[in-house]
């Protein structure tokens, strides 16, 4: 057998500092962004870690600091965008304070889900963002005792020790009841298999909207099974709101299948705004979730409980309805 090659010695702080001719605690401080190293020296001491490869030991900085600098993220499952573009954007957030995330989904199963947050904290992450309502309390709880942890999305009941940042999910509903009342529609359904927290408040929202609208003997939730759909749209009703975007689209492929015209025939609405809504024709009218900003939130309330924050914080977003050619 041919003599193995030795791997090359990692880069360190010591040969950057060599290269760059500074000392390594200039160069630990340009590499941190400190704002006391002048811009052209951090500039050329970046450039010569980047020519040597160089790239900081997390190990050895989880123990200088005391922190990994890793955010955990818990998701129900892949299969639905609005999920992953929060992970997105929690992702592009914690960047910017020089942490990465570790994500972990459970598949909707409240063990498997149970098992990842443990697994998580083993890693040692510095605090966990939630995106799962699968998640049961007392995990959450359990989980708080050792790290940070925020929710993103709704719960049944603020869980105490946990922060929170979610839409207003009532509000939603209810901007959507508005929009298709104002074009006319009056036999307007809500299609929804969920019995979580935020499915059960755009249900209620729903129900509010309407009968608000004087539209109460209309007001029908329905699961979105195929049996389910085909049943509605043989029965008149001229617009349908789904729970979101995945089970929106659910409804316009059943509204093709039946030759019906959407929005002419029927008109849809999903709920948030994920990029399905974009891809689909006619692209879907749906409730944006502003994403962007609940990662970001996430994050940042993640950061003040690591600085000291005792007391919980739990902030609602407000929605905004996007118009789009399904309604």
């Amino acid at each position: 057998m041919p003599p193995s090659v030795p791997r090359p010695a990692r880069p360190t702080l010591r040969d950057v500092a060599a290269a760059a001719g500074v000392s390594k605690s200039l160069v630990s401080l340009a590499l941190r962004g400190d704002d006391g190293v002048a811009a052209a020296t951090r500039e050329r001491i970046t450039k010569v870690a980047d020519e040597l490869g160089y790239r900081p030991s997390l190990t050895a900085r989880t123990l200088k600091e005391g922190r990994s600098m890793l955010v955990g993220a818990v998701i129900s499952s892949l299969d639905n965008p609005y999920h992953t573009e929060i992970v997105a954007a929690v992702e592009d957030a914690a960047e910017q304070h020089g942490q990465s995330v570790v994500l972990a989904h459970g598949s909707r199963e409240r063990g498997r889900l149970a098992d990842r947050v443990q697994q998580l904290l083993d890693l040692g992450v510095d605090g966990l963002v939630v995106v799962s309502s699968w998640v049961p309390d007392d995990v959450l709880v359990a989980a708080s005792r050792r790290a940070p942890v925020v929710m993103v999305g709704r719960t049944a009941e603020p869980v105490a020790g946990i922060d929170s940042v979610n839409n207003d999910d009532e509000l939603g509903a209810a901007r959507v009841v508005q929009h298709l009342a104002a074009r006319g529609h009056e036999r307007i359904v809500h299609v929804s298999g969920s019995r979580r927290p935020a499915g059960l408040a755009r249900a209620a929202g729903y129900r509010a909207a309407m009968a608000a609208a004087g539209l109460a003997q209309h007001a029908r939730v329905v699961p979105p099974d195929a049996a389910s759909l085909s049943a509605l749209l043989d029965d008149g009703v001229t617009a349908v709101f789904a729970r979101n975007d995945v089970e929106a689209c659910d409804v316009l492929d059943h509204a093709v299948d039946a030759g019906l015209r959407v929005p002419a025939d029927l008109a849809v609405v999903g709920y948030d705004d994920t990029v399905l809504a974009r891809r689909v024709r006619p692209a879907l009218t749906t409730v944006q979730q502003q994403r962007d900003v609940l990662g970001a939130r996430a994050v940042a309330l993640l950061g003040e409980r690591l600085r000291g924050r005792a007391h919980d914080v739990h902030e609602v977003l407000e929605p905004r309805l996007v118009v789009r050619g399904s309604a």
